[in-house]
C-alpha cells in the first residue's frame, strides 16, 4: 500500500544530523514529505556511532526511515552548485548546523530564497540566533544543563554528578520543527508565501518546564529564596548533589513509581478524586485534602514522610502483577514498569499496530515503532527503512537533470559519493 498521507508531493531537503533534524525530517517522511537526506562523504555522526554493520547503526536507523541520502562534500567548491540546482525543485529545507556554518556554504535561508522565493526554510540551532550563547555549539546534554531541565530533573548518579535520562531536548525539538514546517506549508498555501522557521533545543527545553516559570503572583517568595540560594551555593562550593537534597521536592504517595517484590509499577492520581482511591485501595489515610494542608509546613513534611515510608513498604510486599489489579479495581491510573525490548509483541502494542515491519538494504528485516499518527482519510505507510549512505545520489540527481558523464565526473573528484 503506498503512502499517500497529507504531504504528499512535497519535497524536502534534509541537512542533519544526530537526533532532532533527523527526527523532524522522518516525521515528514512519514506523512508522505519525499525526504532526501544530505550526507557527509563518510556518513553522519549518528551513522558512525555504535556501528553494527559497517557504516550503520541502531541509533541511526531508528530516526532515518523513509528517506533517501545524498552524499555530497559541501566543502568542495563544486558542492554549492549541485545543491543550488536541486532547491529549484524543493519545498522544504531543514537544517541543524552551527550558526556560522549555512551562511559560510552558501545554503543560508537568504541565498536560498533567491533561487525558490517560496521556500520553507527550518533553521535549529542549540540555543538561538541571537545573545552570548548564539554561536555555542551544543547537543541534548549540555543545552539540559543550560536550560535548567538538567536540575529540574534533580537526577544524580552514584557519585553524585547531575544525570540525564532521554534526550528530552532533542525529541521535543523535533516533534516542534515537525510541526513549524506543517504549519509554514499550510501558511504558504493560503498566502503563495514561504518563510524561515527558527526553533532551538533551548526554546523547547524551556517550553517543557512552564511550571517553573516566574509567576510572581503565586511564587515570588519561593522563586526568590531559590535564587539566594544558588548565589550561596557559588559562593561557597556547597556540594551539588547536597544543594539539590536541600531543594527536593516532597515525594507524595500519589504520583510516582513504587518498588514491588519483584519489579515496580507507577500511579498516577493528580485529581482529590483518585487520590481518594488511592487512600482506599491501601487502606491508609493521610490528611492531604484538609483545606489547610500545606506541604512546606515542617509537621507536614514529617507526616508526609511517614506516610510514604508506610506505602513504600506496604507496595514492597506483594508482586507488581497484585497491586496492578488492586489499583485498577480501585480505578487508579496505574501501569507495571515495563523495559521497551518488553513491548514489541504484547497485546496492547499488537492490537493498534503500533510495531511496524520493514526490510533494510544491508542488514535485512527490521521491526521499529509505527508513525505516531493514524489518519483516517490519509494512508501513512512507511515502506522503506533508512538508507544505506549514498544509495540515491545518482537517481536524485539524475532526477534534477544532471547527465550521467556530469555525476561521474563528480565522483571522479570526490564531490559526490
Amino acid at each position: 500500500m503506498a503512502n499517500t498521507g497529507p504531504l504528499s508531493g512535497i519535497k524536502v531537503l534534509e541537512f542533519t544530523q544526530i537526533i532532532a533534524g533527523p527526527l523532524s525530517c522522518q516525521l515528514l517522511a512519514d506523512l508522505g514529505a519525499d525526504v532526501v537526506k544530505i550526507e557527509p562523504l563518510q556518513g553522519e555522526p549518528w551513522r558512525l556511532a555504535q556501528q553494527f554493520i559497517p557504516q550503520e547503526s541502531k541509533t541511526y536507523q531508528a530516526l532515518n526511515r523513509g528517506k533517501r541520502s545524498l552524499a555530497i562534500d559541501l566543502g568542495h567548491p563544486d558542492a554549492k552548485a549541485i545543491i543550488y540546482r536541486l532547491i529549484a525543485d524543493i519545498d522544504v529545507v531543514v537544517i541543524n548546523y552551527r550558526p556560522d556554518v549555512p551562511s559560510r556554504l552558501g545554503i543560508d535561508y537568504e541565498e536560498l530564497k533567491k533561487i525558490k522565493p517560496d521556500i520553507i526554510y527550518a533553521d535549529n540551532t542549540a540555543f538561538g540566533r541571537e545573545g552570548p550563547w548564539a554561536d555555542r555549539p551544543g547537543y541534548d546534554i549540555v543545552v539540559q544543563a543550560a536550560s535548567g531541565l538538567m536540575a529540574q530533573s534533580e537526577k544524580i548518579d552514584e557519585r553524585g554528578h547531575p544525570s540525564v535520562g532521554g534526550a528530552v531536548a532533542d525529541y521535543t525539538t523535533g516533534y516542534s520543527i515537525a510541526l513549524g514546517v506543517c504549519a509554514a506549508l499550510f501558511f504558504r498555501q493560503q498566502t503563495g508565501k514561504g518563510q524561515k522557521i527558527e526553533t532551538s533545543l533551548l526554546i523547547n527545553a524551556l517550553n517543557i518546564q512552564g511550571q517553573s516559570m516566574e509567576l510572581p503572583a503565586a511564587d515570588s517568595i519561593e522563586r526568590s529564596a531559590l535564587l539566594q540560594d544558588l548565589s550561596d551555593r557559588e559562593k561557597d562550593g556547597i556540594d551539588y548533589a547536597q544543594f539539590i537534597k536541600n531543594h527536593q521536592r516532597v515525594r507524595q504517595i500519589y504520583y510516582r513509581a513504587y518498588v514491588t517484590k519483584n519489579g515496580a509499577i507507577a500511579i498516577g492520581a493528580l485529581s482529590a478524586s483518585l487520590r481518594e482511591k488511592v487512600r482506599s485501595a491501601l487502606n491508609i489515610e493521610h490528611n492531604r485534602e484538609d483545606p489547610d494542608y500545606d506541604a512546606k509546613d515542617p509537621d507536614q513534611i514529617k507526616i508526609d514522610e511517614n506516610i510514604t515510608e508506610l506505602v513504600e513498604s506496604m507496595i514492597k510486599e506483594n508482586t507488581s502483577d497484585h497491586w496492578e489489579k488492586i489499583f485498577e479495581k480501585a480505578g487508579v491510573p496505574v501501569s507495571s514498569v515495563h523495559w521497551v525490548q518488553e513491548l514489541a509483541d504484547h497485546p496492547q502494542i499488537q492490537a493498534n499496530k503500533y510495531m511496524i515491519d520493514l526490510d533494510h538494504d544491508l542488514s535485512g528485516p527490521q521491526r521499529m515503532a509505527a508513525p505516531p499518527w493514524k489518519m483516517s482519510a490519509s494512508v501513512l505507510n512507511p515502506s522503506t527503512a533508512s538508507p544505506p549512505l549514498g544509495r540515491d545520489t545518482d537517481d536524485v540527481l539524475k532526477n534534477n537533470g544532471f547527465s550521467e558523464s556530469e555525476i561521474a565526473i563528480l565522483k571522479q573528484e570526490n564531490v559526490i559519493g
